[in-house]
């Protein structure tokens, strides 16, 4: 077999990972449906290479609001490699303790939002403080994690923390240890990660069943539409709609900044 073909039929794997999964996919569906019912949203974060699965969620051509992505470029921001802004400084600062919580002191948490927070490894600091950080707000926390390489690893958390120790429920993208999923000859260590597709694969199936959901309460979803599928003009109007209610259910986070704290 060829490791293009290897490569695929790990990936059919991860797929039967995903769907024994079912029931856990649709109870973090129904903890985010009620978030975005609420009129609140759920809160989506990753550094490194899981800021690809945040986007995945939103904003995309099939997604829709009530998704806050958090994305920190200096966690993410892996385009220079090398230099200024460069990959190992990224790697640095995901584990620099007492980040996350900076990042929250930015917006008004409610306990009726949820959050889905995203590491393959669920070994580094700021994934596991962020989920920390949500949970002691009272806020339900869905970890996606790869568990057997999660597992293999060790946390650089000092207390020896995981991510899936602050989730109130933990999905698995099937993964192996090291990710990498196909053995070259010759090639003493393996390529071809597969993280990525299980990570997508449990997004957009929580997407899906969330979609249901605000449609069967009567609030069906203001969902970004290629203009192939309803036209130009009816593509551009759910585009401006879709951002717009972003916009308001974002306000909502910034609207009591700083009450609590009394004033000179």
């Amino acid at each position: 077999m060829t490791p293009s073909l290897q490569y695929l039929e790990k990936c059919r794997g991860l797929i039967d990972v995903v769907a024994a999964q079912e029931d856990a996919i649709r109870r973090a569906a129904g903890w985010f449906a009620g978030t975005i019912l609420a009129g609140r949203m759920v809160h989506v974060f990753g550094s490194g290479h899981s800021r690809m699965l945040v986007e995945e969620m939103w904003p995309r051509y099939g997604s829709f609001p009530g998704f806050n992505p958090l994305v920190e470029l200096s966690l993410s921001f892996h385009n220079l490699v090398v230099g200024a802004n460069g990959q190992r400084q990224a790697m640095f600062l995901e584990n620099v303790g007492g980040l996350a919580e900076q990042i929250l002191r930015n917006f008004d948490l409610s306990p009726e939002e949820s959050a889905l927070v995203i590491s393959s490894s669920g070994c580094n600091r700021v994934p596991i403080e962020m989920a920390e950080q949500f949970q002691r707000r009272g806020i339900k926390v869905v970890a996606i994690i790869s568990k057997r390489h999660s597992e293999a690893s060790t946390s650089k958390d000092p207390r020896g923390k995981k991510l899936q120790d602050f989730a109130d429920l933990v999905l698995d993208t099937g993964a192996p240890p090291g990710d990498a999923m196909v053995e070259i000859p010759g090639l003493p260590t393996p390529v071809a990660p597969g993280s990525t597709i299980g990570g997508c694969l449990l997004v957009n199936a929580i997407k899906a069943e969330v979609a249901a959901r605000l449609t069967e309460a009567g609030q069906p979803p203001r969902v970004l539409t290629g203009s192939v599928l309803v036209g130009a003009e009816q593509s551009e109007a759910l585009f401006q709609s879709a951002y717009d209610e972003h916009a308001r259910r974002l306000a909502k986070l910034y609207a009591r900044i700083g009450e609590e704290i009394p004033q000179p």
